[in-house]
Parts: structure tokens; C-alpha cells; sequence
């Protein structure tokens, strides 16, 4: 198996389109065009993983190695030591960092499963949705509807499959050339046609169309996208939701400090003797989406780290804010991620770092 091909499969899971503007992710390092039978996946590159590099093809990590822009490569430095082992060893290194924490599926929704939350929805919804218009000839709407389905088209919400149609008549003339489904060449032609109209997540819209094309009988498929001014619900930094029912704030983060292997939180800001049910959650540093958390009406934000003036503000708020360390919340990436490569790429050994 080639790098490629986990590294698509990541990116498919989780698009590198739902990075945050700043941010630093991808290939990083290396040739993903060579043979993986190892894969190493951990939180950060560290010092003390150089010693594996030898039996190692891919390193997956969530945070960048490469994050600001460097002047000089010295292997008197830690970040050199790491350059000149990974280009010795010939290992490749992707990272996924934010488009993990951003997509369904990654961090938030999982750090939101330890909580026990339901009807969760993004803090602060990412990613954006694209209107496609196709029109099909009668009698192969189905096939054309089902394709782009199975692509990620069509869903809103809880409900998939979603689509309109509407009946209508499409007129062409075939020029010189052209090798029409329906029709001949120089002569104009009146077919009954279904506009199918349906949407998609942005970062979905070219396998779409890829899935679209492949089933669509024309020769030339005429279609239209257009951008939305939706929010997006699919993808999004942290969560919120509720838990089935009013329990004590104490009982909730002693839950899921174990959940998260932890002792307990590192720090509370805010009431301790309260029950709680609508709680928010963003691992890593998410000092920044107490407003959101605030704004959603979550009595309990449970993050990673925050800044004195964001906890400030929180508790100015009434808002209850649980910090648990940013390594700590964002250290479920590792399990998961090689699970998933250990259930997806059965022949590759993952090991986890």
C-alpha cells in the first residue's frame, strides 16, 4: 500500500478544505508516492519517536511539525533533529490538526460522546453548502439521485437523501462532432427532462461531480452550483448539547475525566454546588468560543485552556468554564485515528505514539 492512499483516506474523512485559515496541515514532509507498511500516529513528532523513525514509512500527527515559517534547518535544534531524522529515514509526515477538530466525526463529536450529550450541534459551525442543479433525462433521475447520494449529497440534518424535482422540457441541437445520448447531429431536439436539485458540503461538491458524471447518460451533462448562505451544520469547531437530565457538575466532570483518562480538571471557574444539563465542549485551546458557549446557553464549557480575560468574562456570565489541559483533550486523537487506520488499512501496522 502507498502513503497515498492513507493519506486520502484521512482526507476524506477529514478535509483539509475545513482548515482553519491559519493553520498548517497536510503533507508536510516527505514523498507520499512510496510504499507504508508502518504507520506511527501521535499527538506531536517528539523527540523521544525519532528512535522508531527506522521502521516507521508515515507519521500521522495531530499538530503540524512545520507550524510558522523557519530561516535555517540546524540539527542543534529539536525541530532540525526531527527534520534530518524524518529525511534520513525517508519517512513521511501528515498532519491533520484543525480539519480533525472541525469535521463530523473528529474531536468535537467525540469528546461530546465521553460527555453522554445528545442533539449536539457545532459551537461555532464550519464549512460551507453548495446548491447543485442537474438536469437528467426522464427515467434516469434515480440513478443520477442515488449517485450523488452516495457521494455526501442531500443532506440536512438528521434527514438524507433530500432532493427536488420538477419536470420539464430541455431542447439542444447536436453540432458537427458530437455523439448525443438522444437525437441526431444537426437537428434540434425537445426532451423531457427532470431538474434534480439537491445539496452538498463544499468539500464534496468535486466527488459529486465525479459521481454525477459517471452515471449521468449525456454527453455533455449541463448543471449549475450555487453557493449558499446556509449555516452549515455538518462540521464545526467544538459542540454543545444536552444531557438527558439535570445531574451535579461534579459528578459530569468526574465522568469525564475518566472518559479522557485524567485524574480531573486542572482548574474550575465558576459555581461548583449546581446541577447542570446544557453543556459545551471544545478540546484543545478553546478560550476563545466562550462567547459561543455563552450564547448557546451552556451552564458548563469544558475546554482545554483558556486566557484570564476569557475566563473572566465567562464568569461574569455565570457561565461555569472546566479547563482539563490542551493535550489532554485533543490525546483521543491517536486511539482514534489508528483504529481507523488499523479497520480500514488491515495490512499496514499502526503504531501509537
Amino acid at each position: 500500500m502507498q502513503r497515498a492512499h492513507i493519506i486520502a483516506l484521512l482526507e476524506e474523512r477529514f478535509p483539509l478544505s475545513l482548515a482553519e485559515e491559519w493553520d498548517q496541515c497536510g503533507l508536510q514532509v516527505g514523498d507520499e508516492n512510496s510504499d507504508c507498511q508502518r504507520v506511527l500516529v501521535a499527538l506531536d513528532l517528539d523527540l523521544q519517536h525519532l528512535a522508531l523513525l527506522p521502521e516507521v514509512d508515515l507519521v500521522v500527527t495531530h499538530h503540524p511539525l512545520l507550524f510558522r515559517p523557519i530561516s535555517r534547518v540546524c540539527a542543534a535544534t529539536p525541530l532540525g533533529r526531527k527534520l534530518q531524522a524524518l529525511l534520513e529515514h525517508d519517512v513521511a509526515l501528515f498532519s491533520l490538526h484543525t480539519p480533525y477538530d472541525v469535521a463530523q466525526g473528529g474531536l468535537g463529536e467525540i469528546l461530546a460522546g465521553y460527555l453522554g450529550l445528545t442533539g449536539t450541534k457545532p459551537l461555532l459551525p464550519r464549512g460551507g453548502l453548495v446548491k447543485l442543479v442537474v438536469f437528467v433525462p426522464v427515467g434516469y433521475e434515480e440513478r443520477v439521485a442515488n449517485a450523488l447520494f452516495a457521494a455526501g449529497a442531500g443532506k440536512i440534518g438528521k434527514y438524507g437523501h433530500c432532493s427536488f424535482r420538477t419536470k420539464g422540457t430541455g431542447t439542444f441541437l447536436p453540432e458537427e462532432g458530437a455523439r448525443p445520448f438522444l437525437g441526431q447531429v444537426g437537428q434540434e431536439e425537445h426532451v423531457e427532462e427532470i431538474r434534480l436539485e439537491t445539496i452538498i458540503p463544499a468539500e464534496r461538491v468535486a466527488r459529486a461531480l465525479k459521481a454525477m458524471r459517471a452515471v449521468h447518460p449525456y454527453e455533455e451533462v449541463a448543471y449549475d452550483l450555487y453557493p449558499l448562505a446556509n449555516n452549515p451544520t455538518l462540521h464545526g469547531l467544538g459542540r454543545i448539547g444536552d444531557l438527558p437530565e439535570r445531574v451535579s457538575l461534579s459528578q459530569v466532570l468526574q465522568g469525564f475525566a475518566q472518559r479522557l483518562g485524567v485524574d480531573g480538571p486542572r482548574a474550575v471557574v465558576g459555581r461548583w454546588d449546581q446541577e447542570i444539563q446544557r453543556v459545551a465542549v471544545c478540546g484543545g485551546s478553546g478560550g476563545d468560543l466562550v462567547p459561543q458557549a455563552i450564547a448557546s446557553g451552556a451552564e458548563l464549557y469544558i475546554t482545554g485552556e483558556a486566557s484570564y480575560h476569557r475566563l473572566k468574562e465567562a464568569e461574569e456570565a455565570g457561565l461555569t468554564v472546566a479547563l482539563f489541559g490542551h493535550a489532554e483533550t485533543e490525546k483521543p486523537f491517536v486511539s482514534h485515528i489508528a483504529g481507523l487506520l488499523r479497520a480500514e488499512c488491515p495490512k499496514v501496522e499502526v503504531m501509537e505514539g
